[in-house]
């Protein structure tokens, strides 16, 4: 049995919100303790989002790792650490691990899933707080200490043999780099993020039915099609507020917060008229039964959450993951919530490419469209329109290979009708010749 994590009931006191189990099914602290540490540093969806990367690592670990004949436990030294990273990496992420100086360069390969850099992340994250948290004596096994080392004399020694650098000001020593390699044992090379194409037009469709399944309540489903319909971050819909909803002229529009804002409301979504009446049919009948004051949509204050757990309190991202993977799972679809937003952006463009008429068009749409993504570098898009141009080549070429098939049964024909008439000329020749003889 693998580690897994669960909530703590209702009634139940406990400074632990969530509780990691190990095989045996005890209480494993060490990733108690490290979730609820990431709650005060990171935001309640990282925090999640590293434990869920981490709790394979350790079932891996307790099996199939090995260090000097013995199984590898994740309070061994550095040195194990970095062994059974490295075995994990290469044989469980199909990574390719290359030794260089004092660290390890990391690449991925067609077979390797998304998640190693987060999986990286969240290890150093791991070991960081465990030393924090006083329950690791060494130093961090992710952390390269010759690079800090390295970096430190960089920036502190003097182009003079023995003497420190002068002041940036007096122009006798080189600038420092402003970027500088990371401290990291694992390095992850050439991992720039590139947006997923998902332009499969039944996705939302196959997730609503995946949720029938398991029995999704209103809110699941209102939040699945708030997902598709808005191109949103899942931490943008599920805190969104009463007031957020009051605050626009329109009824099918929310106002609400963009990654990087620090909680300011710099952005609107907008969604479908039968979500609307799903949102408002939510609020006044199974939101309104965990309401504390049993409020309906109406009498509800501008500051209320508009999504709440059964409990009462304000829907979290691991709770709503929850019912989320649970219904993903069940129809053994691979899908995390993200692709939702990929899936948003294809399938708009893919609309403005068939509606538009002139190029001037589709430069207009497309500016509507990254002004309402509020993304902050703009070239995203190409990589989207990099997809559409290779589809349109596609189509293209389909067209002039279906040209060049039909044009070689033509002269495929006209040969034959050629050999026919030759043929044909052939034998009347040789008639003639008979007759004259």
């Amino acid at each position: 049995m693998p580690y897994y994590y669960d909530y703590c009931p209702e009634g139940v006191k406990s400074r632990y919100s969530l509780l990691v189990f190990d095989p045996y099914e005890e209480p494993f602290l060490p990733l108690t303790d490290f979730y609820h540490d990431q709650l005060g540093r990171k935001s309640r969806s990282t925090a999640f989002s590293y434990l869920q990367c981490l709790l394979p690592f350790f079932s891996w670990l307790d099996i199939h790792s090995n260090y000097q004949g013995a199984c590898v436990k994740w309070n061994d030294a550095p040195e194990a650490i970095r062994v059974a990273m490295e075995d994990y990496l290469m044989n469980e992420m199909a990574c390719k691990v290359r030794e260089k100086d004092t660290f390890r360069f990391v690449n991925r390969t067609n077979k390797s899933p998304n998640t190693v850099n987060r999986f990286l992340s969240a290890m150093k994250a791991f070991y960081k707080s465990m030393i924090f948290l006083k329950q690791y004596p060494y130093s961090n096994p992710l952390i390269d200490s010759q690079a800090i080392l390295s970096d430190y004399k960089s920036h502190t020694e003097g182009a003079r043999k023995d003497k420190p650098r002068m002041p940036s000001l007096a122009g006798t020593e080189d600038p420092i780099p402003a970027r500088r390699l990371t401290d990291s044992f694992f390095k992850l090379i050439n991992e720039e993020w590139q947006p997923q194409i998902i332009d499969d037009p039944h996705l939302p469709f196959q997730v609503y039915q995946a949720g029938k399944k398991v029995n999704w309540s209103q809110r699941e489903t209102v939040i699945a099609r708030m997902l598709f319909e808005t191109g949103a971050r899942v931490s943008e819909i599920i805190e969104l507020t009463i007031g957020d909803y009051r605050s626009r002229k329109s009824f099918q529009e929310v106002n609400t917060f963009n990654k990087g804002s620090h909680g300011r409301k710099v952005k609107f979504l907008r969604f479908g008229k039968d979500t609307v009446k799903r949102l408002i049919h939510y609020i006044n009948t199974e939101r309104k039964k965990f309401d504390p004051e049993q409020s309906g949509f109406e009498d509800l204050p501008d500051d209320a959450p508009i999504f709440l757990t059964e409990f009462g309190t304000p829907l979290t991202y691991e709770a709503w993951y929850y019912h989320w993977n649970a219904a993903i799972g069940r129809s053994e679809m691979k899908l995390n919530p993200h692709k939702a937003r990929h899936w948003f952006v294809t399938t708009r463009l893919r609309e403005i490419f068939n509606i538009s008429k002139t190029e001037a068009e589709i430069k207009q749409r497309k500016d509507e469209l990254i002004k309402y993504m509020k993304w902050k570098n703009p070239d995203t898009i190409q990589v989207y329109e990099h997809y559409f141009d290779e589809e349109k080549h596609r189509q293209a070429h389909d067209l002039m290979l279906e040209s060049m098939e039909k044009k070689e049964q033509e002269y495929l024909e006209e040969q034959q009708t050629k050999r026919k008439k030759k043929a044909k000329s052939y034998s009347l020749g040789n008639e003639k010749r008979n007759r004259n003889r």
